[in-house]
This record gives C-alpha cells, structure tokens and sequence, in this order.
C-alpha cells in the first residue's frame, strides 16, 4: 500500500534574495517571463486575426473564447499530474518547452489574407501552424502556471513570518511581466509586424525556461515528485509513467488543436463539464454533508458562480474593448499615441497602484470591526466591473470632431475594472480553502477553475452581440460602429450592477450561511 508524502522537505534557511530563498528569484523570473509572454500575444490574437488573416469579428472571437477557456481549465489537469507524480519542477520545465515552442510558433505569420473575387483567400498552412502554436500554450500552462505558484509555497515552512511577502513579490513579478509585455509586444506587433510582437513574446518565454532551468539547484530539492520510483513503473502502453504523462500532453495538444478548429467543441465541452460538476455536487451536499456543511457549500456555489458574471465582464478587456480602441477611439494619452493593445497594461499599472492601498484598506476596516464580509466584497468587484462600462458609454455620448472617443474613458474603464479585481479576486480562492469541506477542497478549486474557464466562453459570446461589418479589420462606419458597441457596454452595465444588487442583498443570509467563515 502506498502513501503520499506531501513536502517531505524542511524549507531551508535561505535569505539571498532581498531576505528571501534564493528559490523565490528562480520562480519570480520564471513566472515574469511566462506571463511577458502570455500577456504578450493575449491583446495581439484578436487584432490579428481580423487584420491580417481577416477573420470577422464572430469567428476571432470564438477562437480567442475557445484559447482563453483552455488555458484556464487545463491548469487542473497539470496541478493534479504534479501533485501526483511529476513533481512540480517537471512540470514547470516540460509546460515551459511547450510554452517556448508555441510562442515562437505563432511568429510564423504566412501569407496576408485577401480579398478576391469577393471572397476572402487565406493562408491554410499557416493557420494550422498558428493554431498548432495556440494548442502548445494551451498545455504547456496547464503545466507550468498552477505548479510555479506551489513551488513558492514550499520555499517556506507554514509558519515563516516571510512567506506572505514572498507570495506578494511573486505576484509582483507576474504584473510586472503583464505591463512590459502588453506596451512592448503590442507595440511591435501593431508597428512593425505581427511576427514580432509575438516573436518578442517567445523570445520572453525562452528567457524563463533558462532561467528556471539555470536556478533549479535553489530549488533544494523542494520541487521534486513524492514518490520518484512511481514515474519508472510501467504503464500499459510500455513506457514508464513519466514518459507516458509526456506523451499523453502532447496527445493533449493533438486534441486542442483539433478543438480551437471547431468553434462549438470548447462550449460543448464547458457545459458538459459544468452539469457534470453541479450534478456532482448536488448530490454530496445532500447526501455527504452536515447541516453546517452543506451551508458553506452552498455559499461557496453561489460565490463561484457569481465570478462568472465578473470574468465574463472583466475578459472584455482582450474581446470588445480591444476591438473598440482600434476602430472608435482617439487613442492618444498627453499627447502619445498608443496602439489598441497596450491599453491591456492597464490594468497591471493599476495593480501596482492599488493593491497595496487594498490590502491596507480591508486591515484597517478589520481593526475597526468594519471589514465587509467576502460576498459583499464580490458584490462591490462585480458593481465596479458594470460601473467600468458605465464610463465608455458616457464617453461615447460625447465624441470628438473626428467621431471618435477620447482615450481617458478607456483608462477610467480599466481603473474601475482593476479596483474590482482587487475586490474579489484575492478573497476568492481563499474562500474555497475556508468554505469547502476538506475532503473536497481538490474538486472545488477545480470547480472554481471551471468556472473562470467558463467565463472566458461567456465573455466572448457576450462581445459576438457587437460583432461589425469590416474592411481589412477595420469599421467602415465609425458611427455606427460606437453605437454598436455603446448598446453592448450599455447592457454590461446594468448587467454589473443587477447582479451585484441581488448579490448585496442576499450577502447577509450568505454571511449567516457561513457560520462564521469571514
């Protein structure tokens, strides 16, 4: 009988980075460049895909819906392998080649689609390298994104006074990543060529994996598979079981490159998943669970499922709102031009504002007995999201001589929508570790995952309902264009706010609910 040995190793006492292990530079850099990369092509693909390769708006967002939904679910997947066999730094440097190889991939630009006898003419192999291309990241951060994060976990023992800080500079290093990249990669893509905006993007990620791969002696062996000899033993395919995970990733990419092909696969897939999933846990909280019990679950349910509405809005920000800076915005800033794109740094600028005034405003409502209970935390995220469409809808009520709507409507739409983030975002996972029952923390974190891969189909199928005519990817007409996308943020809004309202009202039957659970 096998047992599962979970961090077998004492944490070494390591201060060489800023009083911090050494380990924590190697995830800090690693998790930098994976998101300079990732971030990087996020406010690219749409843009590229009805510029160049002139897609309408209907079918790029759908294959940005069908990435963005597996590139969150696929985590769960790789968090579980790791856990189980691999080992984390495994599966951080094989997500890391694939992620490098996609990435690069999606350089190869192939031929400009025309127009010809009324009929538009593609390049049909470099769309299937560029889908092949999304299909490598696709898994290649199903493995490295949810174990990057575990390894910073293991660098310091439960009661480390300075672990909180070291998970506060990781994060800092993932926003630093997403900043750089968003004004760089969307800089280069738009002005010179798309081929190197998202060559700069693989270029980044290359840097991550030699560097993770350079640093994994500062690991001390923290990042390591539990039971080693488990990855020899033989599988029925004959192989050993780690190159049996190997290949079974690359089987992965087979099958999500087939996927993002078939616009209806990845909805279908999601919505099998979900009745699976609350079928499943309709029938543990009736049958498995205590009174208490079965009432956390519950509010857990109700939570989980109000982020879909937030995300769904929040994931505008790659779909409709970056379509909308291209066609119908004035996109100067005191007196600088910015592409599309990189309005995405944004939101990362306005972390790196915000989030420590956050983190001291809810511990100084707490000291004083004031500090809002976490569903009516979600409900102030999701009133924010809403309110951020409230602020283009108003700035497209008073265009300027060309037409167009002054940049700093966008700029107040992305403040709005990262104070909401901040809102509900870092309270949201430790609500699952509060609120689930233990033997069931695994599945609701992957419900939670689910959910938020769920969203991104929302959000795309919500920004189809603004979907133009174009010429060569942009609108023909501007006015009609901005009203198209006016009555779309219009309903956002509302949309924002109803569901934060109803949320607001039931948050003290939730509180109640929680028994206690803050």
């Amino acid at each position: 009988m096998s047992t599962t040995v979970t961090n077998p190793f004492t944490p070494p006492t390591d201060s060489g980075f800023f009083g911090h292990p050494r380990g924590l530079f190697v995830c800090f850099a690693t998790e930098m460049w994976e998101r300079f990369s990732f971030y990087g092509m996020k406010f690219l693909l749409l843009l590229y895909l009805t510029k160049y390769h002139l897609f309408s708006d209907s079918n790029g967002l759908e294959v940005l819906g069908g990435y963005a939904a597996l590139v969150y679910a696929m985590p769960v997947i790789g968090g579980l392998l790791a856990d189980r066999y691999l080992g984390m730094r495994k599966a951080v440097v094989f997500g890391g080649i694939l992620l490098a190889l996609g990435h690069l991939g999606m350089a190869f630009e192939g031929e400009q689609a025309r127009y010809q006898d009324g009929q538009v003419v593609r390049d049909a192999s470099a769309l299937q390298v560029f889908y092949f291309s999304l299909a490598l990241i696709v898994i290649g951060v199903g493995f490295l994104k949810p174990n990057i994060s575990t390894i910073v976990g293991r660098l310091y023992s439960q009661d480390d006074p300075r672990r909180d800080a070291g998970f506060t500079i990781f994060y800092m290093g993932i926003n630093i990543g997403a900043f750089a990249a968003t004004l760089l990669c969307g800089y280069l893509g738009e002005t010179y060529g798309w081929g190197y905006g998202f060559g700069a993007a693989g270029i980044g990620m290359v840097i991550g994996l030699v560097t993770f791969l350079r640093g994994q002696k500062h690991l001390q062996g923290l990042a390591e598979p539990a039971q080693p000899q488990r990855l020899r033993e033989k599988t029925l395919l004959g192989l050993n079981r780690e190159w049996s995970i190997y290949l079974g990733g690359l089987l992965g990419v087979v099958a999500a490159w087939q996927m993002l092909q078939f616009h209806g696969a990845v909805g279908m897939t999601l919505n099998l998943l979900s009745v699976a999933v609350l079928a499943g846990l309709a029938w543990f909280i009736t049958v498995k669970c205590d009174p208490v019990e079965r009432s956390r679950m519950l509010v857990l349910i109700v939570l989980t499922l109000s982020t879909v509405v937030f995300w769904a809005l929040f994931e505008q920000g790659a779909a409709s709102m970056t379509l909308y800076a291209d066609r119908v915005m004035d996109r100067h800033i005191l007196g600088v031009e910015l592409t599309a794109s990189q309005f995405g740094s944004l939101n990362a600028l306005f972390i790196f504002l915000f989030a420590p005034l956050f983190a001291w405003l809810w511990t100084a409502l707490a000291a004083r007995g004031l500090e809002p209970s976490t569903p009516v935390k979600f409900a102030l995220g999701i009133a924010q999201a809403g309110l951020g469409f409230g602020a283009l809808v108003i700035g497209a009520s008073m265009p300027g001589e060309s037409g167009l709507v002054a940049a700093y409507w966008m700029v107040l739409a992305y403040l709005l929508h990262t104070t909401g983030e901040l809102c509900l975002s870092p309270v949201g996972l430790s609500a699952v570790t509060k609120l689930a029952v233990p033997s069931v923390v695994g599945v609701m974190m992957g419900s939670w995952f689910l959910a938020t891969a769920y969203s991104e189909f929302v959000a795309v199928q919500l920004a189809k309902l603004a979907a133009i005519d174009t010429v060569n990817g942009a609108a023909v007409d501007i006015s009609a264009a901005l009203a198209s996308y006016t009555a779309l943020f219009n309903d956002l809004l509302w949309v924002g706010l109803a569901v934060a309202a109803l949320l607001l009202c039931i948050s003290p039957l939730l509180k109640k609910m929680m028994h206690g659970i803050h």
